[in-house]
Protein backbone atom coordinates (compact mmCIF):
# COMPACT_ATOMS: atom_id res chain seq x y z
CA UNK A 1 0.00 0.00 0.00
CA UNK A 2 1.30 3.49 -1.05
CA UNK A 3 2.06 5.83 1.92
CA UNK A 4 -0.45 8.27 2.91
CA UNK A 5 0.35 11.81 1.03
CA UNK A 6 -0.12 13.79 4.84
CA UNK A 7 0.98 12.72 8.06
CA UNK A 8 1.35 13.48 12.04
CA UNK A 9 3.82 14.86 13.14
CA UNK A 10 5.11 16.76 16.42
CA UNK A 11 6.61 20.21 15.50
CA UNK A 12 8.46 23.35 16.90
CA UNK A 13 6.32 26.01 15.89
CA UNK A 14 8.51 28.80 18.08
CA UNK A 15 11.50 28.48 20.12
CA UNK A 16 10.97 28.31 23.42
CA UNK A 17 7.55 27.01 22.75
CA UNK A 18 6.01 23.16 23.68
CA UNK A 19 6.00 21.01 20.54
CA UNK A 20 2.48 20.94 19.00
CA UNK A 21 0.76 17.98 16.95
CA UNK A 22 0.07 18.70 13.16
CA UNK A 23 -2.40 16.28 11.38
CA UNK A 24 -1.17 17.50 8.00
CA UNK A 25 2.39 17.06 7.63
CA UNK A 26 3.74 15.93 4.24
CA UNK A 27 4.61 12.75 4.17
CA UNK A 28 8.52 13.04 2.22
CA UNK A 29 9.61 11.56 -0.69
CA UNK A 30 12.97 9.32 -0.69
CA UNK A 31 15.35 10.37 -3.44
CA UNK A 32 18.76 8.22 -4.45
CA UNK A 33 20.05 6.34 -2.43
CA UNK A 34 17.41 6.81 -0.10
CA UNK A 35 14.40 5.00 1.31
CA UNK A 36 11.20 6.34 3.56
CA UNK A 37 10.85 4.52 6.73
CA UNK A 38 7.40 4.11 8.79
CA UNK A 39 8.96 5.42 11.79
CA UNK A 40 8.81 2.61 14.57
CA UNK A 41 11.08 4.73 17.47
CA UNK A 42 11.90 8.08 17.93
CA UNK A 43 15.01 8.89 20.79
CA UNK A 44 15.37 11.79 22.54
CA UNK A 45 18.50 13.07 23.36
CA UNK A 46 20.09 16.08 24.88
CA UNK A 47 19.84 18.62 21.90
CA UNK A 48 16.29 17.86 21.40
CA UNK A 49 15.84 20.20 24.51
CA UNK A 50 18.31 22.68 23.08
CA UNK A 51 16.95 22.95 19.97
CA UNK A 52 13.38 23.33 21.19
CA UNK A 53 14.75 26.24 23.97
CA UNK A 54 17.76 27.55 21.34
CA UNK A 55 16.66 26.89 18.29
CA UNK A 56 19.50 24.66 17.99
CA UNK A 57 19.32 22.21 14.92
CA UNK A 58 16.45 24.50 13.68
CA UNK A 59 17.29 26.59 11.29
CA UNK A 60 13.58 27.17 10.22
CA UNK A 61 10.45 26.91 11.80
CA UNK A 62 8.06 24.78 12.05
CA UNK A 63 10.91 21.84 12.70
CA UNK A 64 10.80 18.32 13.20
CA UNK A 65 13.14 17.22 15.61
CA UNK A 66 14.78 13.65 17.30
CA UNK A 67 17.87 12.67 15.37
CA UNK A 68 17.53 8.58 16.73
CA UNK A 69 15.22 6.39 14.14
CA UNK A 70 13.71 3.07 13.45
CA UNK A 71 11.43 2.06 11.26
CA UNK A 72 10.20 -0.29 8.89
CA UNK A 73 11.11 0.28 4.80
CA UNK A 74 8.07 1.65 3.14
CA UNK A 75 9.08 2.95 -0.32
CA UNK A 76 12.19 2.64 -2.20
CA UNK A 77 14.11 5.68 -3.49
CA UNK A 78 15.60 5.54 -7.10
CA UNK A 79 18.29 2.80 -7.86
CA UNK A 80 18.01 1.48 -4.43
CA UNK A 81 19.00 -2.34 -3.64
CA UNK A 82 20.71 -2.00 -0.12
CA UNK A 83 17.13 -2.61 1.18
CA UNK A 84 13.80 -4.22 0.67
CA UNK A 85 10.27 -3.45 1.26
CA UNK A 86 9.72 -4.20 4.90
CA UNK A 87 13.31 -4.10 6.38
CA UNK A 88 13.84 -3.10 9.82
CA UNK A 89 16.27 -0.26 9.74
CA UNK A 90 18.00 2.24 12.15
CA UNK A 91 19.02 5.40 10.69
CA UNK A 92 20.64 9.09 11.88
CA UNK A 93 19.28 11.77 10.66
CA UNK A 94 21.30 14.92 9.35
CA UNK A 95 21.10 17.71 11.19
CA UNK A 96 21.48 20.34 9.14
CA UNK A 97 17.23 21.19 8.95
CA UNK A 98 15.96 18.58 6.33
CA UNK A 99 13.62 17.72 9.15
CA UNK A 100 12.38 15.40 6.46
CA UNK A 101 14.43 12.57 8.05
CA UNK A 102 13.72 13.05 11.78
CA UNK A 103 11.68 10.97 13.95
CA UNK A 104 8.62 12.72 15.67
CA UNK A 105 6.35 11.69 12.60
CA UNK A 106 5.16 8.82 11.33
CA UNK A 107 7.08 8.53 7.98
CA UNK A 108 10.64 9.47 7.54
CA UNK A 109 13.40 9.45 4.91
CA UNK A 110 16.81 7.60 5.61
CA UNK A 111 20.06 8.38 3.99
CA UNK A 112 20.75 4.22 3.42
CA UNK A 113 24.57 4.92 4.27
CA UNK A 114 23.87 6.28 7.42
CA UNK A 115 22.31 3.78 9.03
CA UNK A 116 21.86 -0.11 8.77
CA UNK A 117 19.66 -3.00 8.99
CA UNK A 118 18.88 -4.13 12.02
CA UNK A 119 19.62 -7.97 13.19
CA UNK A 120 16.93 -9.78 14.11
CA UNK A 121 18.42 -10.69 17.26
CA UNK A 122 18.35 -6.67 17.95
CA UNK A 123 14.82 -4.32 19.42
CA UNK A 124 14.31 -1.30 17.31
CA UNK A 125 14.54 0.30 20.43
CA UNK A 126 17.97 -1.10 21.20
CA UNK A 127 19.13 -0.12 17.68
CA UNK A 128 17.46 3.03 18.64
CA UNK A 129 20.05 3.95 21.29
CA UNK A 130 22.85 4.04 18.87
CA UNK A 131 23.02 6.87 16.21
CA UNK A 132 23.49 10.09 17.97
CA UNK A 133 25.43 8.67 21.12
CA UNK A 134 27.82 6.68 18.77
CA UNK A 135 28.50 8.92 16.10
CA UNK A 136 29.59 11.71 18.07
CA UNK A 137 32.21 9.65 20.42
CA UNK A 138 33.24 7.80 16.77
CA UNK A 139 34.13 10.99 15.46
CA UNK A 140 35.44 12.00 18.50
CA UNK A 141 38.36 9.16 18.91
CA UNK A 142 39.13 8.34 14.75
CA UNK A 143 37.96 11.61 13.02
CA UNK A 144 41.36 12.82 11.89
CA UNK A 145 40.60 16.62 12.05
CA UNK A 146 37.45 16.99 14.24
CA UNK A 147 38.51 14.46 16.16
CA UNK A 148 41.78 12.46 18.17
CA UNK A 149 42.75 11.07 15.15
CA UNK A 150 43.09 7.72 16.38
CA UNK A 151 42.93 5.72 13.20
CA UNK A 152 39.84 3.51 13.21
CA UNK A 153 40.37 -0.11 13.70
CA UNK A 154 39.32 -1.11 10.26
CA UNK A 155 41.33 1.91 7.98
CA UNK A 156 44.93 1.40 6.74
CA UNK A 157 46.11 3.41 9.35
CA UNK A 158 45.31 0.65 12.00
CA UNK A 159 47.81 -1.64 10.71
CA UNK A 160 50.56 0.44 12.07
CA UNK A 161 49.18 2.14 15.33
CA UNK A 162 50.46 1.44 18.64
CA UNK A 163 46.68 0.66 20.07
CA UNK A 164 47.94 -1.86 23.02
CA UNK A 165 50.33 0.84 24.34
CA UNK A 166 48.11 3.84 23.84
CA UNK A 167 45.66 5.50 26.60
CA UNK A 168 42.71 7.69 26.25
CA UNK A 169 41.17 9.48 28.96
CA UNK A 170 37.04 9.67 28.71
CA UNK A 171 35.69 12.11 30.92
CA UNK A 172 31.77 11.74 31.41
CA UNK A 173 32.07 7.99 30.71
CA UNK A 174 29.00 7.55 32.50
CA UNK A 175 26.71 9.46 30.30
CA UNK A 176 25.56 7.61 26.71
CA UNK A 177 27.84 8.94 24.47
CA UNK A 178 30.90 8.34 27.00
CA UNK A 179 29.59 5.27 27.14
CA UNK A 180 30.01 4.56 23.79
CA UNK A 181 33.32 6.10 23.61
CA UNK A 182 34.35 3.52 26.02
CA UNK A 183 32.89 0.47 23.74
CA UNK A 184 34.83 1.86 20.74
CA UNK A 185 37.96 2.37 22.84
CA UNK A 186 37.42 -1.18 23.01
CA UNK A 187 36.63 -2.19 19.97
CA UNK A 188 39.96 -0.67 18.40
CA UNK A 189 41.88 -2.74 21.33
CA UNK A 190 43.28 0.14 23.21
CA UNK A 191 45.23 -0.80 26.23
CA UNK A 192 44.15 2.10 28.97
CA UNK A 193 41.19 3.18 28.75
CA UNK A 194 40.27 5.47 31.69
CA UNK A 195 36.91 6.77 32.68
CA UNK A 196 36.11 9.81 34.84
CA UNK A 197 32.94 9.43 36.36
CA UNK A 198 30.38 6.35 35.78
CA UNK A 199 29.61 3.24 37.34
CA UNK A 200 32.78 0.64 37.88
CA UNK A 201 30.71 -2.67 36.62
CA UNK A 202 29.35 -1.18 34.01
CA UNK A 203 31.89 0.56 32.37
CA UNK A 204 34.51 -2.18 32.87
CA UNK A 205 32.08 -4.51 31.40
CA UNK A 206 32.09 -2.05 28.45
CA UNK A 207 35.69 -2.42 28.21
CA UNK A 208 36.94 0.62 30.59
CA UNK A 209 40.62 -0.34 32.25
CA UNK A 210 40.20 2.26 35.30
CA UNK A 211 37.29 3.70 36.55
CA UNK A 212 38.28 6.84 38.54
CA UNK A 213 35.89 8.37 41.45
CA UNK A 214 34.77 12.16 39.84
CA UNK A 215 33.94 13.99 43.28
CA UNK A 216 36.57 15.21 45.53
CA UNK A 217 37.76 18.02 43.76
CA UNK A 218 39.81 19.03 40.46
CA UNK A 219 43.50 18.37 41.95
CA UNK A 220 42.08 15.02 43.74
CA UNK A 221 41.07 13.62 40.00
CA UNK A 222 44.10 15.13 38.45
CA UNK A 223 45.84 12.79 40.82
CA UNK A 224 43.93 9.76 40.48
CA UNK A 225 44.61 10.48 36.49
CA UNK A 226 48.40 10.86 36.78
CA UNK A 227 48.76 7.63 39.24
CA UNK A 228 47.19 5.67 35.96
CA UNK A 229 48.82 7.37 33.05
CA UNK A 230 51.96 9.47 34.89
CA UNK A 231 52.70 12.14 32.23
CA UNK A 232 52.51 10.61 28.87
CA UNK A 233 48.60 11.24 28.40
CA UNK A 234 47.78 12.77 24.82
CA UNK A 235 44.55 12.08 24.09
CA UNK A 236 41.58 13.15 25.93
CA UNK A 237 37.61 12.63 25.11
CA UNK A 238 35.18 15.06 26.98
CA UNK A 239 31.78 14.35 26.83
CA UNK A 240 30.10 16.53 29.26
CA UNK A 241 31.90 19.77 29.86
CA UNK A 242 31.32 23.14 29.13
CA UNK A 243 33.86 25.60 28.17
CA UNK A 244 33.68 26.43 32.17
CA UNK A 245 34.49 23.37 32.88
CA UNK A 246 36.43 21.80 30.88
CA UNK A 247 40.24 22.36 32.31
CA UNK A 248 40.23 19.05 33.87
CA UNK A 249 41.19 17.62 30.39
CA UNK A 250 43.79 20.16 29.55
CA UNK A 251 45.39 19.70 32.57
CA UNK A 252 45.28 15.67 32.50
CA UNK A 253 47.05 15.90 29.54
CA UNK A 254 51.28 15.66 28.89
CA UNK A 255 53.74 18.40 29.59
CA UNK A 256 56.32 17.59 27.34
CA UNK A 257 53.90 15.36 24.59
CA UNK A 258 51.41 17.60 22.21
CA UNK A 259 48.24 16.56 23.46
CA UNK A 260 45.06 16.54 21.96
CA UNK A 261 41.11 17.21 23.60
CA UNK A 262 37.81 16.58 21.85
CA UNK A 263 35.14 17.86 23.51
CA UNK A 264 30.94 17.57 22.56
CA UNK A 265 30.13 20.87 24.19
CA UNK A 266 31.61 23.60 22.07
CA UNK A 267 29.62 26.36 22.94
CA UNK A 268 32.26 29.00 23.29
CA UNK A 269 36.20 28.86 22.87
CA UNK A 270 38.31 26.72 25.64
CA UNK A 271 39.83 29.29 28.28
CA UNK A 272 43.19 27.78 28.07
CA UNK A 273 44.80 30.54 30.26
CA UNK A 274 44.77 28.16 33.61
CA UNK A 275 46.42 25.88 32.45
CA UNK A 276 50.71 25.81 32.53
CA UNK A 277 53.34 24.16 31.83
CA UNK A 278 52.41 22.62 28.85
CA UNK A 279 55.62 22.55 26.62
CA UNK A 280 54.61 20.84 23.62
CA UNK A 281 51.14 22.50 23.50
CA UNK A 282 48.23 20.91 22.83
CA UNK A 283 44.55 21.24 20.51
CA UNK A 284 41.14 21.63 21.61
CA UNK A 285 39.01 19.89 18.53
CA UNK A 286 34.90 20.35 18.42
CA UNK A 287 33.08 17.28 17.44
CA UNK A 288 30.61 17.46 15.20
CA UNK A 289 28.83 14.05 15.50
CA UNK A 290 26.86 13.59 12.33
CA UNK A 291 26.97 10.83 9.92
CA UNK A 292 26.38 12.91 6.82
CA UNK A 293 29.36 15.14 7.67
CA UNK A 294 31.87 12.37 8.64
CA UNK A 295 31.05 10.28 5.50
CA UNK A 296 34.47 8.62 5.33
CA UNK A 297 34.79 7.43 9.00
CA UNK A 298 30.84 7.16 9.60
CA UNK A 299 29.18 4.79 6.26
CA UNK A 300 32.51 2.42 6.68
CA UNK A 301 31.13 2.20 10.27
CA UNK A 302 27.47 1.91 9.55
CA UNK A 303 27.79 -1.32 7.45
CA UNK A 304 29.89 -3.03 10.22
CA UNK A 305 27.57 -2.39 13.23
CA UNK A 306 25.37 -5.44 12.63
CA UNK A 307 27.99 -7.77 12.93
CA UNK A 308 29.37 -5.93 15.96
CA UNK A 309 26.11 -6.20 17.53
CA UNK A 310 24.92 -9.62 16.93
CA UNK A 311 28.62 -10.64 18.07
CA UNK A 312 28.34 -8.25 21.09
CA UNK A 313 31.75 -5.82 20.27
CA UNK A 314 28.47 -3.41 20.79
CA UNK A 315 26.43 -3.26 23.33
CA UNK A 316 23.09 -1.34 23.46
CA UNK A 317 22.37 1.51 26.43
CA UNK A 318 19.16 0.92 28.55
CA UNK A 319 16.28 3.77 27.63
CA UNK A 320 12.63 3.72 28.69
CA UNK A 321 9.68 4.07 26.58
CA UNK A 322 6.97 6.55 25.89
CA UNK A 323 3.92 5.04 24.27
CA UNK A 324 2.03 7.32 21.53
CA UNK A 325 3.46 11.01 19.11
CA UNK A 326 1.59 12.76 21.55
CA UNK A 327 2.78 16.57 22.31
CA UNK A 328 2.75 15.77 26.24
CA UNK A 329 4.59 12.60 25.66
CA UNK A 330 7.60 14.29 24.24
CA UNK A 331 7.39 17.50 26.19
CA UNK A 332 7.55 16.24 29.66
CA UNK A 333 10.66 14.93 28.25
CA UNK A 334 12.34 18.25 27.42
CA UNK A 335 11.49 19.97 30.43
CA UNK A 336 13.40 17.58 32.17
CA UNK A 337 16.20 18.45 30.11
CA UNK A 338 15.75 22.01 30.21
CA UNK A 339 15.37 21.78 34.01
CA UNK A 340 18.51 20.01 34.98
CA UNK A 341 16.71 16.73 35.94
CA UNK A 342 18.20 13.04 35.57
CA UNK A 343 16.49 11.89 32.13
CA UNK A 344 16.93 8.46 31.43
CA UNK A 345 17.58 7.47 27.48
CA UNK A 346 13.78 8.02 26.22
CA UNK A 347 11.98 6.22 23.26
CA UNK A 348 8.83 7.19 21.98
CA UNK A 349 6.76 4.36 20.00
CA UNK A 350 4.87 5.72 17.10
Amino acid sequence: MAPPATQKALVITEVGKPLELVTDWAVPQPGPDQVLLKVTVAGLNPHDGKTREWGLFAPKLPAVIANDVTGTVVALGPGVTKYQIGDRVVSQPEFRGNYAQNGLQEYAVNDISAGCKIPDSITDDEAASLPTNIIAPLVGLFATEHGLGIPAPWTEGAKSFDYKNTALLIIGGGSNCGKFAVQLAKLANIGTIISVGGFDEELKGFGATHVLDRHGGEEAVLERIRKVVADDLIYVFDAINPPETLVLGMKALSSTKKGRLARLLPTHPADKSTVLGKKAGFDVVDVYGSSQAQPNLAYPFWKRVPEYLTSGKLKPLNFVVKNGLTADNVNMVLDGYRDGARVTKTHIHL
